[in-house]
C-alpha cells in the first residue's frame, strides 16, 4: 500500500504542475522526504499526509484508489423503497499504514460522500506527528475511542481519552494525538468537510479553501451520515 499511496500523491502533484521543491517549501519539509514518500521508501506521518493531501487537493478515497460508483442516465427503475446499505466487510477495509505505528482503515462511507470515515489505531508510543508539531486541516473532527488511551493535544490543552469517550472540534485548531500508554488505542473517526475543501483545490488550483462550509454540530454530522445511506 505505501507504494500505491506514494504513486497517487505523485500523480496528484504532477497533475497540478507542482515541483517537489515547491511542495516541500509549502509544507515546511525537505524535498527528499516528499520524494521518499512518493517512491514508497518512507511512510508519512499523519500530519505530513494531511498536509500533502490538503495541498494537492486529493481526497482520502483517491489516496486509497477508490472511485465513485458510476451511475447510468435516468432514474433507477423497479426500486421504490429506501436504498440498501453498502456493506463493507472488515477484511476489505482499505488500509493506510503510516510512520510511527499509526494505521487508518477506511470505513464504508460512500465514495465521494461528505465524510472521511476511519477506524484509527495508534500503537504504544505512536503520535500523529513524530516531530511533535501540532497540525491543522479543514473539517470538523468527530471521534469515539473504543479501546486503549489516547491523548489529544488541542492548542494549549491536553485531554486523555479513554474507552467510551468521544470528541468534536474544528480541525483548523492546532492539534495532535499521541498514545502514551502500553496498549494500542483504537477508535472511530469522522472528518466532515475536508472533502469539500479538497474539491475546491482541484477546481481552482492555487486558491486557499476554508472550512466555513463544514458542519458545525453533531446534528449536522448525523444528517451527513443519514445522507450517506440515502
Amino acid at each position: 500500500m505505501p507504494d500505491m499511496l506514494g504513486a497517487r500523491l505523485r500523480e496528484a502533484r504532477l497533475k497540478r504542475g507542482l515541483s517537489l521543491r515547491s511542495v516541500a517549501q509549502a509544507l515546511g519539509v525537505s524535498a527528499s522526504l516528499i520524494s521518499q514518500v512518493e517512491i514508497g521508501k518512507t511512510q508519512p506521518s499523519v500530519s505530513t499526509l494531511y498536509a500533502l493531501a490538503s495541498h494537492l487537493g486529493i481526497s482520502l478515497d483517491e489516496l486509497l484508489g477508490i472511485m465513485p460508483p458510476s451511475r447510468g442516465p435516468g432514474p433507477t427503475i423497479g426500486h421504490s423503497g429506501p436504498a440498501l446499505p453498502d456493506v463493507q466487510r472488515a477484511e476489505d477495509n482499505p488500509v493506510i499504514e503510516m510512520e510511527n505505528g499509526v494505521r487508518w482503515e477506511r470505513l464504508a462511507a460512500g465514495a465521494g460522500g461528505p465524510a472521511d470515515a476511519l477506524l484509527v489505531t495508534y500503537e504504544p508510543g505512536a503520535s500523529s506527528s513524530v516531530e511533535g508539531k501540532l497540525m491543522r486541516h479543514a473539517g470538523i473532527e468527530y471521534a469515539y475511542l473504543i479501546e486503549g488511551e489516547l491523548t489529544l493535544h488541542l492548542e494549549f490543552d491536553e485531554y486523555v481519552l479513554r474507552p467510551g469517550d468521544s470528541l468534536e472540534f474544528d480541525s483548523i485548531r492546532p492539534h495532535m494525538y499521541s498514545n502514551r500508554g502500553t496498549v494500542p488505542a483504537k477508535g472511530v473517526w469522522f472528518v466532515v468537510g475536508r472533502r469539500q475543501q479538497n474539491q475546491g483545490l482541484r477546481d481552482a488550483p492555487g486558491q486557499v479553501a476554508t472550512p466555513s462550509d463544514a458542519p458545525a454540530s453533531a446534528v449536522d454530522v448525523l444528517r451527513a451520515m443519514d445522507d450517506l445511506g440515502a
